[in-house]
């Protein structure tokens, strides 16, 4: 259960963090893309000595920064990452990175169009070296708090394409991809487990995208069954974790797009609400409730005992800051339905979910964390 002294803490945050500018920078030029077009990052970069070394410099700052604000969960703002997946994905041998497919993101009158690269499975899937291993014993080297590491959800190598993106000669049958798909995410945990770490965030898009029906109905042109896929999901994600070490917590952030303060997706989450909460074998859930897009809190009645939800209510995209009070009833809301000792606060989303970042400074990005702070300290007295 959420509390002071375990993952998820009464005040959290998603993970992502505006990257500083030299850093930017210098992936683009070390890795030898455009960062602001669709391009990939180029296989390989991610062991660059030089670009490490910087990503070292940074990630020591933002470590700095998130213990100064007060925050006990400590992440490296995905520093080491253009997208919050990719990165992660792309070093699973048989994943096939490629051009993307074109998105519609909004935000208020604001409307971007994103063709984030597109993965597909041309192999049998197999870990055949570290993914996150490296990254995360860096970061729990440099912290004297709870090092937190989010990577993406394994999902989110399925829902875009679905079977369509899964070559069929090496998965004939999609039972035998999603087994090796889980079990290269158990080894790969297992072995985070071995290096220390006990906070685990899957970051996953494509539950949040199922309770819309406009990407249903996409869903079901791929010819998958949208009312069918949270149940497969959640078994997925269950196989992927069963073999945790027994004080490692694992979190999942449901969310509905993220890039440049734009998003994709919306709606409540009653189409997910009862598997998600009953079925996935998680301690926590990030949900996304910082506007009209994500429904009421009735969906939280089915919240079991045990079992945490970081309420999403202070926006990562928007640099105005939300009255005190507002989010204090808006979470007084929410204690219809589940009890407050099971609930936290954290932003709806990441500040930079992609290289890109959102529309916001870093001082509004203080200033929003420190708000989720100070909130949550006035709520249950610590965060």
């Amino acid at each position: 259960m959420t509390g002071s002294d375990q993952p998820p803490f009464r005040a959290d945050h998603v993970g992502s963090l505006l990257r500083p500018r030299n850093l930017i920078d210098a992936r683009a030029r070390l890795l030898g893309y455009d960062h602001e077009s669709a391009a990939p990052p180029i296989m390989g970069g991610h062991d660059n000595p030089e670009l490490r070394e910087i990503e070292d410099a940074c990630i020591r700052d933002v470590v700095a920064l998130q213990e100064g604000l007060g925050l006990k969960g400590v992440t490296d703002g995905e520093y080491r990452r253009t997208f919050f997946h990719l990165d992660f994905l792309e070093r699973i041998e048989g994943v096939v990175v490629g051009s993307g497919i074109p998105a519609k993101f909004q935000g208020g009158t604001k409307k971007v169009e994103f063709a984030p690269p597109k993965m597909s499975v041309g192999s049998r899937l197999k870990r055949t070296r570290e993914i996150s291993i490296k990254d995360f014993a860096y970061l729990k080297s440099v912290t004297k708090n709870t090092p937190k590491l989010c990577i993406p959800s394994p999902t989110m190598l399925h829902f875009r394409g679905g079977r369509n993106a899964v070559d069929k000669t090496a998965y004939p049958d999609m039972a035998d991809f999603f087994t090796d798909l889980a079990r290269v995410y158990a080894e790969e945990i297992a072995e985070l487990g071995a290096a220390g770490c006990t906070y685990l965030q899957l970051d996953d898009t494509n539950l949040a995208y199922l309770c819309d029906p406009a990407i249903q109905e996409s869903t079901r042109k791929l010819g998958e069954d949208p009312a069918a896929l949270p149940r497969q999901y959640a078994k997925l994600i269950n196989d992927a974790i069963a073999g945790r070490p027994k004080d490692m917590r694992v979190t999942i952030h449901l969310c509905r797009g993220n890039f440049k303060s734009a998003w994709v997706a919306e709606g409540g989450y009653e189409p997910v609400a009862e598997v998600l909460f009953n079925e996935l074998d998680v301690d926590g859930y990030f949900l996304e409730y910082d506007d009209e897009r994500s429904g009421d809190f009735a969906p939280l009645r089915f919240v079991p005992k045990g079992k945490s939800v970081v309420l999403g209510l202070i926006s990562s995209k928007l640099p105005a800051l939300e009255p005190k009070d507002e989010l204090k009833a808006r979470i007084e809301e929410a204690a219809k339905y589940m009890p407050i000792d099971q609930m936290a606060l954290s932003p709806q989303c990441g500040f930079s979910s992609t290289v890109h970042g959102n529309d916001i400074t870093l001082e509004d990005e203080k200033a929003k964390i420190r708000l989720v702070v100070e909130t949550a300290d006035e709520i249950w007295g610590s965060a």
